[in-house]
């Protein structure tokens, strides 16, 4: 599926799946006109169409740059196979796992209780903010030794990592120093998600592997 938000500094930003990406460059050109330009840099590809939009494309993994047959060499780049760790936190719940290409590999999902918030005062506001606390270093402590006993053994064959969650929790699961190899590869951008579930484990591939489209004008 195609997902489309607003982009930082303007336009819209859409991921699309890297196998609809000749499909859906058709249905652009019927939409907006033919493209008048194709420009291919190290990164991506810019088209500039007949009524004056401009889409960049970029790809998650990378490309081999300019050359002919700009547009093909993304696709086919687009559509190969790497192999991603992922790391989901949040608070209370953590997921981790591997995927080759769409396809996952390994993976782990667990929860441990942080309590919720309290409208009591003083000392017991004070008793239940150290508990919570408390609570929320166990997660990161769970969380690592998770990362630690299922992501170890293939960190050498990943490309990539990918996370979402809490960003602070993630940095601290990633601070561990045990997890220094996994924290050192290559990070593609974060995914956007909720509650780090087995459903929603399996849906971060639609996010990671798709090729990023700015579109503007």
């Amino acid at each position: 599926m195609t997902r489309s938000r607003a982009a930082a500094g303007g336009g819209r930003l859409v991921l699309v799946p890297p196998e609809r990406v000749e499909r859906w460059l058709d249905n652009a050109a019927a939409r907006h006109g033919s493209f008048a330009d194709v420009a291919a840099d190290a990164e991506g590809v810019m088209l500039t169409c007949a009524d004056g939009d401009v889409l960049r494309l970029v790809p998650p993994f990378g490309w081999d740059g300019p050359g002919p047959a700009a547009l093909t060499r993304l696709g086919v780049a687009a559509r190969s196979r790497h192999r991603v760790a992922v790391l989901l936190v949040r608070r209370g719940r953590w997921a981790v796992g591997v995927f080759d290409g769409p396809d996952l590999v390994v993976s782990k999902v667990d929860s441990r209780l942080v309590q919720g918030r309290t409208a009591a005062g003083g000392w017991s506001q004070q008793r239940f903010a150290r508990r919570r606390g408390n609570q929320t270093d166990a997660v990161v402590d769970h969380a690592v030794e998770t990362a630690l006993r299922v992501l170890g053994l293939h960190v050498a064959t990943c490309a990539a990592l990918v996370t979402g969650g809490d960003r602070g929790l993630v940095d601290d699961v990633l601070g561990d120093r045990r997890l220094a190899d996994l924290a050192a590869l290559r990070r593609l951008d974060p995914v956007e998600v909720g509650e780090p579930t087995k459903e929603v484990l399996l849906a971060t591939p639609a996010q990671f592997r798709a090729v990023r489209v700015h579109l503007t004008g």
